[in-house]
């Protein structure tokens, strides 16, 4: 059990005068549920001290997806500050945000997704290697119309796409939402208005899959506050409308090592084969560990029922569908669920909805399970797959991802692999909790099906 030493009380009263400096007066202790959201209590400044250690105490059973009790020495959660994450919240004057580790009975916590993803990480670290991450967040900024929320009525085009005028329309969020993400050091490169009307993109510098998770949940943070604040709703749920392409968060992942050199590129392919596309023998392993375990992956990566309307097999309402839905990978194939680029993978099957700490947790499992096993992922499809035939398809071997919650849940629980990876209590609770969730939705009577056939038959 670790204990505060004369070092760390010296590091805290600094942190203490840096931000009352800053006019900081209260801390907000934050850590990440099971299901992504973001939860935590503030702290004044002066007690910051308590929740580095023993930590911000929360009752175990009042949050979703612990499994604790509601008695003894588990019942308690306790949440221990990581100080490399203290930072004040631009968007919100007078207070700093802080990333808790959760801790149960003096131990880190095996369902906390922030722990899970830190032992995997640990993998990484002990070969010299770091796993940098993209995430492209993707969301819609929306309005209560007299109690029908849509995005602003002149955001109409048939193909919205890149979009000046309602991009523009849109600046004094985007402004606010750029200043704070950048005061944060995130480094906001670019803004774009995407394929749906009210839909948007923020691209942000990449970073080690840790802080990558933890600076999802801030971007997520201002982007809901600011949005409340210009009387928006911010939403990242990922296919809010039918008619519309839904929302990913595709990861552009690579391996550095030590140096900096990256383990993932190789400029003539020394792999020996045809491929031809800029990889080592290292990324095209760990990408076949990601396609091998995709369908598990897809719990982690697609958690609700909603997910599935995005992942959809068929032709979007739309027209258009940047989703994936079979296992593949392709040279800037945007139709594959892992896309070569740069001589890195983009992994296109998260949405907007995905736990960070537990998607990133399940991609490095399942590219070091690659690794490990030596894997291979075939060769790449190089063509558009939603313009092949079901025959065509068969032919070359590409299996479709689970299409809806229930299979992608029953997946992650028969994968042993990844199952011993992530932890056997995390996997229990996580499909218990999205297998309840999808039996829920199965037996809710929908609209569509009532007006279809309550008086047919």
């Amino acid at each position: 059990m670790t204990t505060p030493n004369a070092s760390n009380a010296d590091t805290i009263a600094e942190h203490q005068a840096r931000l009352a400096s800053q006019q900081i007066k209260f801390v907000f202790a934050q850590f990440t549920d099971i299901h992504g959201t973001a939860k935590g209590k503030l702290i004044p400044l002066t007690h910051l001290d308590d929740i580095v250690y023993p930590g911000a105490g929360f009752s175990g059973p009042s949050i979703w997806g612990t499994g604790l009790p509601r008695t003894g020495v588990r019942s308690e959660y306790y949440g221990r500050a990581d100080l490399t994450t203290l930072q004040s919240m631009p968007w919100l004057p007078g207070y700093a945000r802080v990333v808790l580790d959760g801790h149960v009975a003096g131990q880190a916590f095996e369902v906390c997704p922030r722990q899970i993803l830190k032992k995997q990480v640990e993998r990484l670290t002990a070969r010299g290697w770091t796993l940098n991450a993209g995430l492209e967040p993707e969301f819609f900024l929306l309005q209560d119309k007299d109690g029908k929320i849509d995005s602003e009525s002149a955001d109409t085009l048939d193909k919205p796409s890149y979009d000046t005028k309602s991009l523009l329309r849109r600046t004094r969020f985007l402004e606010k939402l750029t200043a704070s993400l950048d005061a944060c050091g995130l480094g906001v490169f670019q803004i774009d208005h995407e394929d749906a009307s009210g839909q948007f993109e923020v691209n942000y510098k990449y970073a080690d899959a840790l802080k990558a998770a933890d600076n999802f949940m801030l971007f997520k943070m201002a982007a809901h506050h600011i949005a409340e604040e210009e009387g928006l709703i911010f939403s990242m749920m990922p296919k809010p409308f039918a008619d519309r392409p839904g929302s990913g968060l595709h990861f552009h992942l690579s391996i550095a090592d030590v140096d900096g050199n990256l383990i993932f590129g190789s400029a003539n392919d020394k792999t020996g084969d045809e491929r031809g596309l800029g990889l080592s023998a290292i990324a095209y392993q760990f990408m076949a560990g990601l396609l091998q375990h995709s369908p598990a992956l897809t719990a982690l990566c697609a958690p609700t029922v909603n997910s599935y309307k995005r992942l959809m097999c068929g032709e979007s309402l739309s027209g258009t569908s940047w989703a994936p839905a079979f296992i593949g990978f392709g040279d800037n194939n945007r139709t594959t669920v892992a896309r070569v680029v740069y001589q890195r993978i983009e992994w296109r099957l998260p949405d907007s909805s995905a736990n960070p700490y537990l998607a990133l947790a399940g991609v490095i499992a399942a590219g070091m399970d690659g690794i490990e096993r030596q894997l291979d992922p075939g060769q790449p499809i190089n063509r558009d797959i939603y313009e092949m035939t079901a025959s065509e398809r068969d032919n070359l071997g590409l299996k479709i991802l689970p299409q809806n919650l229930g299979i992608a849940a029953e997946a992650l629980k028969q994968d042993q692999i990844l199952g011993d990876a992530l932890g056997k209590s995390f996997v229990h609770e996580f499909v218990a909790l999205k297998s309840a969730e999808w039996m829920e939705y199965s037996q809710h009577v929908s609209n569509w099906e009532s007006s279809r056939y309550m008086t047919k038959f």
